[in-house]
């Protein structure tokens, strides 16, 4: 079968689409597949080559010089027939790959970044703008080059040309579902333990989580998992009187996230409503549903169209409805329960990695035929 080289400065080389979706369902339906990743050690799991290219932990000038100089030299070296990358800082690099090889190369756009780039503390104030015309401008460009383009939703995929273009979503595997008695405990049994799966930041809700959690009428315990985006956010967090009530567990496992999921009453994602926040499909509300426990969500038409009836919508700026809302669902541990068997069975049905994997496959089908 073909060679695909993936390539991520970014993402750690276990990342869940990176490697534990797309590197795999590769892998397993027969394509000789390596991934170049900031990782110290070269091994082989699960039918992936893992090529370290160094740490990522150095900052971003680092990462786009010397990773990204590693990243070009061991993908030629690499000699594949498919060159898939997950980041935009690659976009050079993919352009490279695509001149001096006779290979397919494909862009994986996790998000829209010209809107992300609006965001961004990083770049300096009356900047935002002419950097998120200039990407959208770089994107539009490279799209007439690349071979392919895997856009992880809908309203990404609208912004290239669709004879290139495969959506494949971002859902959960659906192995993820089977939470062994070990791991789970029965629902009526769990704890009063709410948790947040994820990037720990201001616009993705962190300070209303902490400030929510102080007001419910229930003594409850939120588990936060994931990576703060600073230091100093941590430490704002710890002067609330509702960080008594949190416990940080950082980055987890993909086994020790289900573990955490089969022993919690509910799930938050509370988005800010930026424009892209509105159009995205996060990741952890389909984790929360495929784990069958409910969520306390941001009120978007489009994640109420999705999953209605698996939890509750509320104002993600408002950190009084968001602890009302976790109270009801401690008042009403029956009806919460069969809000999480309903997101349970969505999942299985409609939103799981089986599918979107063959959406991946026939990309790569039609790319080497």
């Amino acid at each position: 079968m073909p060679r695909v080289c993936i390539l991520t400065t970014v993402h750690d080389p276990f990342d869940v689409r990176v490697f534990h979706k797309e590197a795999r369902s590769l892998a397993h339906s027969g394509y000789d597949v390596c991934l170049l990743a900031p990782a110290e050690k070269a091994e082989r799991v699960d039918g992936v080559d893992i090529v370290p290219i160094g740490g990522g932990k150095k900052g971003r000038l680092h990462r786009t010089t010397v990773l990204w100089w590693r990243a070009l030299r061991k993908a030629v070296a690499a000699q594949a027939d498919v060159y898939h990358f997950h980041d935009p800082e690659l976009i050079p690099l993919g352009l490279l790959l695509k001149v001096f090889t006779r290979a397919r190369v494909v862009y994986d756009i996790h998000e829209d970044y010209p809107q992300q780039i609006l965001s961004k503390a990083w770049i300096p104030s009356g900047f935002h703008r002419p950097v998120a015309a200039g990407m959208a401008l770089l994107e539009r460009l490279a799209a007439g080059v690349f071979d392919g383009l895997a856009a992880a939703t809908p309203d990404i995929a609208s912004r290239f040309p669709p004879s290139k273009t495969m959506t494949v979503h971002n859902f959960p595997r659906l192995e993820e579902l089977a939470i062994s008695g070990s791991e789970a405990l029965p629902y009526a049994e769990r704890p009063n333990r709410v948790v947040y799966l994820g990037g720990i930041s201001t616009i993705r809700g962190a300070f209303e989580m902490v400030k929510a959690v102080e007001l419910t009428k229930f003594p409850v315990e939120l588990m936060v998992a994931g990576k703060f985006e600073s230091e100093k956010l941590k430490e704002e967090l710890s002067a609330f009187p509702g960080w008594k009530r949190t416990r940080f567990l950082g980055w987890l496992n993909r086994s020790e996230v289900r573990e955490l999921l089969g022993q919690s009453r509910l799930g938050l994602v509370l988005l800010h409503p930026l424009l892209r926040h509105k159009r995205s499909l996060p990741n952890k509300l389909f984790e929360y549903m495929a784990a069958g426990i409910p969520f306390v969500a941001s009120d978007f038409p489009l994640w109420r169209e999705l999953g209605e009836g698996a939890g509750l919508f509320v104002d993600p700026l408002d950190h009084k409805a968001i602890a009302e809302a976790i109270d009801w669902l401690l008042e009403h541990p029956d009806e919460a329960e069969a809000m999480g068997q309903r997101g349970r069975e969505l999942v299985s049905k409609k939103y799981n990695w089986d599918l979107e994997a063959q959406k991946l496959l026939q990309l790569y089908e039609r790319l080497l035929s």
